[in-house]
């Protein structure tokens, strides 16, 4: 069995349908939170999830958007997501809301016998931390699955702590540690991690087109371009 692991897609339906032209088959698909905020496309992804995923989980901008909160970022990245989020409301309906708020921070599932835990940012169902690769250990306690996946930080990262392999399959949408739209497949019990190009002008182009201000074109212009050094996703 194929399943399709993604995360962090903000609203970037290139990087999206880059992902599919290549893995054109799958059985499954789980999703790690965060379709909205940054990107142009919020409801063309949210649509792709109603129809195709499987399981996933609530991120902090999904949150956001879904019940008027605050999403948690800090820095530059505050500002891009406020600003975005304000247009995405006027772009989303009940449906595209629904789903949202219909999302769990927290998900377990079984797939050909491999036990799963998916959470966005911990595995404690917090929203808004920021685990790095060397301190999800130590956020495991009380976790038995076999796979535990993680989303959040935009960095993609595998790795073995005891019995389980934790993954995040980084960002397909908004990559903060190197260009291209990255996801993870699952097959017959084995995760591999992947980085595809994508078309990022048709991306950069439509955003050249919101009414976001000049500012945020450009800070958001430099992360899907590779240039990640504003803070905190």
């Amino acid at each position: 069995m194929k399943t399709l692991i993604l995360s962090d897609i903000h609203g970037n339906l290139p990087a999206i349908e880059a992902i599919l032209e290549r893995e054109r088959e799958y059985d499954a698909c789980l999703f790690l939170g965060d379709v909205v905020d940054y990107g142009p496309f919020p409801k063309e992804c949210i649509h792709y999830l109603i129809e195709e995923m499987d399981m996933g989980v609530m991120g902090n901008h999904d949150n956001a958007i879904a019940f008027k909160v605050d999403c948690g970022c800090h820095g530059d990245l505050k500002r891009l997501s406020s600003e975005t989020r304000a247009w995405h409301t006027t772009l989303l309906g009940k449906k595209e809301l629904q789903f949202l708020k219909s999302l769990h921070p927290l998900e377990q599932t079984t797939i050909d016998g491999l036990s799963i835990f998916m959470a966005h940012a911990t595995p404690e169902g917090d929203l808004f931390r920021y685990l790095r690769e060397d301190e999800v250990g130590s956020a495991l306690k009380g976790i038995t699955t076999q796979l535990v996946l993680l989303g959040h930080t935009h960095i993609q990262f595998k790795r073995q702590i005891g019995d389980a392999i934790i993954v995040n399959p980084g960002s397909v949408g908004l990559a903060r540690d190197g260009e291209g739209s990255c996801y993870a497949i699952l097959d017959s019990g084995m995760i591999t991690l992947h980085r595809i190009p994508y078309d990022v002008e048709r991306t950069v182009k439509a955003l050249r087109r919101s009414p976001i201000s000049e500012e945020s074109k450009k800070g958001l212009e430099n992360i899907l371009r590779g240039h990640n050094d504003i803070s905190k996703p």
